[in-house]
């Protein structure tokens, strides 16, 4: 499959695809048709539509995951949406332009989705980084925050009194 392909006006496949463990373990993370179309989906229904109206590259720090890259990286279950074509993480770090925080906010109310995680936020309230779904199904608008509580992952309902909880 052409890593250059065009998934929507901004995103290549490349973007999607590339994980530095997939290289080094030598895994195969090429998407199916299916996942193929869902991923365009996505970056046609949340990633383009962000990038458009913060006029800046936005990073994605993660994207599409085969079975064996999210063994690898010891991701959430098959049921993970990363391993379905329907989720991204994005990271205004990568290119230090806009905030994590920005980004969340503006998803949350603004675009269609079906998950927005605020991912491990700091002591401001700043996401480390954004996980975003949309399904082809349902979208729920479940809007969480992740962290973690005695080394185990807590997802909580998105509320300003749960962000600090989850930012101390």
């Amino acid at each position: 499959m052409d890593p250059n392909l065009k998934l929507s006006q901004f995103v290549k496949l490349k973007e999607v695809t590339k994980s530095d463990t997939a290289i080094r373990a030598g895994i195969d993370n090429s998407p199916t048709e299916e996942h193929l179309e869902k991923l365009k989906l996505l970056c046609t229904k949340v990633f383009d539509p962000l990038r458009s109206h913060f006029n800046r590259p936005i990073g994605i720090s993660s994207g599409y995951r085969s079975k064996a890259l999210n063994d690898a990286v010891k991701g959430a279950s098959l049921t993970s949406q990363h391993c379905k074509g329907e989720a991204i993480d994005i990271d205004a770090d990568i290119f230090d332009n806009i905030t994590n925080k920005e980004l969340f906010e503006y998803i949350k109310d603004n675009l269609d989705f079906d998950q927005l995680i605020c991912e491990y936020p700091n002591k401001q309230g700043e996401p480390s980084w954004v996980h975003v779904s949309y399904s082809t199904k349902r979208n729920r608008k479940q809007v969480l925050i992740a962290y973690k509580l005695n080394g185990k992952v807590v997802y909580l309902p998105y509320s300003k009194e749960n962000l600090i909880i989850a930012s101390k």
